[in-house]
């Protein structure tokens, strides 16, 4: 157990002890300044209000994904939510890259989601908020897709699915 500080635990207590939140794994899409699409895996994603629809991304300010997302031309950002079978996608989304053509890149309306997963959002960027060594984008969904399939889940740095 830690001993509460003003300043808060360190982060090897945070990771080990947030570590055992169970949570979805997500992949966050964004077009580059030059229109490519570029995407980044993140378990830090919430639900935020029914009304109006808004979710919540936190991006660690030294990841690519961050800079893009603050481009002053970026309006959207996309939300992934992976299926059990799409490990692979998690994994090449958090820097360990497998072949570029087995990512399954599909248009939601106009805007780069991932193909088979459970869910898709498409978000307008409405506000951005300082995090510490994160920045929350907050968006309000403009477009969802959802499937009937199994979500893939992220608990104790190792990867499983629900129970049958």
């Amino acid at each position: 157990m830690t001993q509460a500080s003003t300043e808060g635990i360190g982060p090897e207590d945070f990771r080990a002890t947030l570590g055992r939140f169970a949570s979805g794994v997500t992949i966050i899409t964004a077009r580059e300044p030059d229109g490519t699409a570029h995407g980044m895996t993140a378990s830090a994603f919430v639900s935020v209000s029914l009304n109006p629809p808004l979710i919540l991304v936190s991006v660690d300010k030294r990841a690519h994904m961050h800079s893009v997302l603050l481009g002053s031309d970026v309006t959207q950002f996309g939300v992934s939510i992976l299926a059990h079978d799409q490990i692979h996608l998690s994994n090449h989304f958090a820097g360990r890259p497998g072949p570029e053509e087995a990512v399954p890149w599909r248009e939601q309306a106009g805007f780069p989601v991932l193909g088979g997963t459970v869910a898709s959002v498409v978000c307008r960027k409405q506000q951005v908020l300082d995090g510490g060594d994160h920045t929350l984008f907050l968006g309000l969904i403009t477009s969802t897709e959802y499937a009937d399939r199994e979500p893939l889940l992220y608990f104790g740095s190792r990867y499983g699915t629900l129970a049958p």
